[in-house]
């Protein structure tokens, strides 16, 4: 397999928002790998610098704050041709419906959607022929949970963002979406140890496979979206049986 995607990847400049910790990470080690040249970038500069500096290949650091426009359209210009962008930057706010703060909510709405919307728009110029657009959602679009509506909203509307952004570009850049389910990574790092890995094995429990993700794992699918160029529109849930789960 990975004999096939280097011989698609190899050379190719991938640009990853949120390539400093977590899936984005894990995806920028497994596309550096396959003989990528990729730039990673975050709001962390110095985060940045430091993850780098531990992955083996072609890696080079762009800090940027998604939700500053004025900022992603200088940064963007930065960057050169690229051939994929992929936006796995993130941001959860939960809290009952009545409960959770507006602030809140609109602080996930920029993270979440707005910004990546801004920054693909931003990049498509740059975007070279065949390239591609790589969204990231989450389980809750069409598995809602009770604490967690507001997400469920955001995870939905980036879905129909990447459905709507393959038929509008199409001829000019594959878009497609990444809908993980719960993954172990350091988003739940402020947890409790003992919490955190409560939590991961009541919600791994509950699955079809019998635990949570890890990063790697959505780094896989990430890079398979990459190579096939006949991917397109598509929602690939990768959540251990989570939609289909009784």
């Amino acid at each position: 397999m990975n004999t096939a995607f280097e011989s698609v990847l190899r050379g190719k400049h991938i640009v990853i928002v949120g390539g400093g910790s977590g899936m984005g990470k894990a995806t920028a080690e497994l596309a550096a790998s396959l003989g990528a040249k990729v730039t990673i970038a975050s709001r962390n500069a110095e985060k940045l610098t430091t993850v780098a500096a531990t992955i083996e290949g072609d890696v080079s650091v762009a800090a940027v704050d998604t939700t500053d426009e004025a900022r992603v359209k200088a940064w963007a210009a930065e960057l050169g041709p690229v051939d994929h962008l992929v936006i796995s930057a993130s941001s959860a706010a939960h809290g009952a419906f009545g409960d959770l703060p507006t602030d809140d909510l609109r602080a996930m709405l920029e993270a979440k959607f707005i910004g990546p919307y801004v920054t693909a728009r931003e990049v498509l110029p740059y975007l070279n022929e065949g390239g591609s657009i790589t969204l990231f959602s989450g389980v809750l679009s069409r598995r809602p949970s009770a604490g967690a509506t507001g997400l469920g909203a955001v995870n939905a509307a980036v879905e129909a963002l990447a459905k709507g952004l393959a038929q509008e570009l199409g001829g000019k850049a594959r878009v497609n979406c990444i809908s993980p389910g719960m993954v172990a990574t350091e988003a739940y790092s402020g947890m409790p140890e003992e919490a955190r890995e409560g939590m991961y094995a009541q919600v791994g429990g509950s699955l079809p496979v019998g635990r949570v993700g890890q990063a790697d794992e959505i780094a896989m699918a990430v890079v398979m979206i990459l190579a096939n160029s006949f991917m397109t529109g598509t929602v690939l849930d990768i959540d251990g049986g989570h939609l289909v789960k009784a």
